[in-house]
Order: C-alpha cells, then sequence, then structure tokens
C-alpha cells in the first residue's frame, strides 16, 4: 500500500531480499519423488549426474517457482499455488507449450525442457525450463548496472522495445496459431476477471469493482491486429544482462500466455509504471522505489510502443484501466487465498490494502478516454 507515511526506498540502496532462499514453511513438494521422475526424463544432455539440491525464487505472488540443481546443472520448476485456483488461471500445460517452442524465434524466452501432469509426482501440473542468470529489477537499480548512465530510462525503452519485438512475432513460425481464440478476446478477458472478482468479491469494494465493469464493457476499443499476447508483462518479470541495460534478456511467467489483442500487454505495463504526475495516494509501481528510478514516463512508454509497432495507441488509457481493474481482482484472489489459510506467504496479508487506489487509478482513466 503506497502512503505518505512510507518511508522513500533509495533506488540505489541493495535490497535485502535475495533472488534465492530456502524453500518456505509449507510449500515443499516431494522432492525425492521429483528428483526421480526428471532423472528419468529430462534430456540426457544437460547432465544430471550430482547430488540434487532445491531452493526457491521467494519474489514471485502467484506461482510457486523452484530452482533445482543437479550439481553444476541448474533448472528451474514452476508449478501453481496450493488451494483452489481460479478458472484459467496457473495454467502450467500452457505455459510449456509455449516455452518448449517459442524460444526458437524469440531469444528472451526460456526453454522449457518438460512437463508432468501426474499429481502423484509434483501434487499439481508443474514443467522445468532452463534457468536464465541476470538481474531482475524491483524497484531498486542493482549494484552492477549502477555504473551505466540513464540506466533507468534505458532499461524501460529497453522493455518497451522486447514488447514490441514480441507482439511482432508470427507465432505460425513455431506452431503457436492455435493458441487462443482471438475473436472476441478482449471481451472475453473483460467478462472472464468480473467472473473471477465475483469468486473472491471483497463487499467493500464490489460496487466500484461492477460499475468499473460495466464502463469497460461500454467504452471497449476495437483490436487493431491479432498478436501474441503475455498477458504479464511488467519490469519484474523481466531479467537484464547487467553489461547491457539496452537490452531485456528475458521474460518470465507465460502461463497466461494467448493470442488476442497486443494493447492489452501495453496496458499491463503501464498500469504497473510510475509516473511523476502520479499522486501519493495512487502511486503505481510493482515495488516501492520504481518512481525513484529515471525510468520514462508512461506516455513516453506509449508513445514509443506505438512507434515502434506502428499500432494506434490513442486508446492506451482504456487498456490501462482494465489492467487496474483486473489487478485489483488479482490482488483480491492472494489475499483470499492468505485469509482462508491457502497461503503461508506474509506478503498477502496486507497485499489487498492496495485496492482502493487501484480502483481511483481505473476510474480517472475511463473519464479521460
Amino acid at each position: 500500500m503506497h502512503s505518505d507515511t512510507q518511508t522513500p526506498v533509495d533506488p540505489f540502496k541493495d535490497t535485502a531480499v535475495p533472488e534465492l532462499a530456502d524453500v518456505r514453511s509449507g510449500e515443499d513438494l516431494d522432492w525425492d519423488g521429483i528428483e526421480q521422475h526428471l532423472r528419468s526424463h529430462l534430456p540426457a544432455e544437460l547432465n544430471l549426474d550430482g547430488p540434487f539440491k532445491v531452493l526457491q525464487f521467494p519474489n514471485g505472488s502467484a506461482n510457486l517457482t523452484y530452482m533445482i540443481q543437479f550439481a553444476d546443472t541448474e533448472l528451474v520448476l514452476r508449478r501453481p499455488p496450493f488451494g483452489t485456483l481460479a478458472p484459467g488461471a496457473h495454467d502450467m500445460k500452457r505455459e510449456y507449450r509455449v516455452l518448449s517452442v517459442l524460444w526458437q524465434i524469440f531469444d528472451k524466452a526460456p526453454r522449457a525442457y518438460l512437463f508432468c501432469d501426474d499429481h502423484t509426482i509434483g501434487g499439481s501440473d508443474f514443467f522445468v525450463m532452463e534457468r536464465r542468470k541476470g538481474e531482475v529489477i524491483r524497484g531498486v537499480i542493482p549494484a552492477s548496472m549502477r555504473h551505466h548512465t540513464d540506466v533507468g530510462r534505458r532499461i524501460g525503452l529497453a522493455l518497451v522495445d522486447a514488447m514490441a519485438e514480441f507482439h511482432l512475432l508470427d507465432p505460425d513460425k513455431v506452431g503457436l496459431s492455435g493458441l487462443g481464440k482471438p475473436d472476441g478476446f478482449v471481451a472475453r478477458q473483460v467478462g472472464g476477471w468480473k467472473k473471477r472478482w465475483d469468486l473472491v468479491a471483497n463487499p467493500e469494494h464490489d460496487q466500484a469493482m461492477t460499475e468499473i465493469h460495466a464502463r469497460l464493457e461500454q467504452s471497449m476499443p476495437a483490436a487493431q491486429r491479432i498478436s501474441l499476447v503475455h498477458n504479464d508483462l511488467k519490469l519484474d518479470n523481466c531479467m537484464f544482462d547487467p553489461a547491457n541495460p539496452d537490452s531485456v534478456s528475458a521474460f518470465f511467467d507465460w502461463d497466461m500466455t494467448t493470442l488476442g489483442d497486443p494493447l492489452i500487454d501495453l496496458g499491463t505495463l503501464l498500469n504497473y509504471w510510475p509516473d511523476p504526475s502520479d499522486p501519493v495516494e495512487t502511486a503505481r509501481g510493482s515495488h516501492d522505489g520504481m518512481g525513484r528510478m529515471g525510468l520514462p514516463a508512461r506516455a513516453e512508454v506509449a508513445k514509443h510502443y506505438g512507434e515502434k509497432t506502428g499500432l494506434d495507441v490513442s486508446f492506451a488509457n482504456w487498456y490501462d484501466a482494465f489492467a487496474q481493474w483486473k489487478t485489483a481482482t488479482v490482488i483480491q484472489q492472494l489475499h483470499h487465498r492468505w485469509v482462508v489459510g491457502e497461503s503461508t506467504d506474509e506478503r498477502m496479508k496486507t497485499i489487498a490494502d492496495r485496492l482502493p487506489g487501484l480502483l481511483a487509478n481505473a476510474e480517472k482513466l475511463l473519464t479521460e478516454i
């Protein structure tokens, strides 16, 4: 929650949150069974000799992501969170389908090696992919990148460039033309996220969420083109080579990837993007400190994206408003899982405090269309 009583985050001060940690209490899996399965089914060229070790990537907020290691071979295992899942969410089979082929035409997509739907092994669907190494930027410029001039602006524009490159890909080249149903994609998104809200609705905010939903339906723009859509593009779902702030080296969290209107991804990015004009009470950013990193303003992000793709971004506010409203639903889902005991992540206890700011942003954006 953003408030003017918070201690400002220094964007050049090291964070105490590690990229890897011991597995959180309650989030261990049957590692003996998983080890046996992986040794039997992963490609032999990965070199699985040596002892097996597991750590957790603790910074995600939904899917559970683990680093699994066979001596010097490091891989990543992803599975859904425990408990009841929202319809269509946390789709490991979809993420595997995308990442098992997309790497061939998009170097920012990690390669997936194995999918398992035998729940006696991992407790749910899971998949294993290559591990990429670099810097994930979460509101703090990493020490390894601080020597670069104008680094905040450069990483921001690099992310927009990478998103534009992704949206200009031809999904037919890797057999992904059947990944989704692009006709009516945005309308299904608006209707589907309303159904998800209704499953976990917070009575205090239900009226505002319902009213925004109606306004989104009434003002929905027509899609200009059909592209691959990541559906969760934001700065901390990217990785950078610390030597090169002008290029994204990897995108993560592909479980909602589909075919549809690419401006949905632009809206998602703007939704998480701070701007110098933001009031304190509705400040944006997936992490405190982003607003002091020197990122380009939201208007420049949208303009740069339009120039790179040739798309008209004059309706960017609608996509941004939709993303604010959708993020409110995601946050309520995460909080609900903590309330009913399906999550042990203490961050989820207070995450719903962000709802008023998100709804205020969505309402304001819709008045500006």
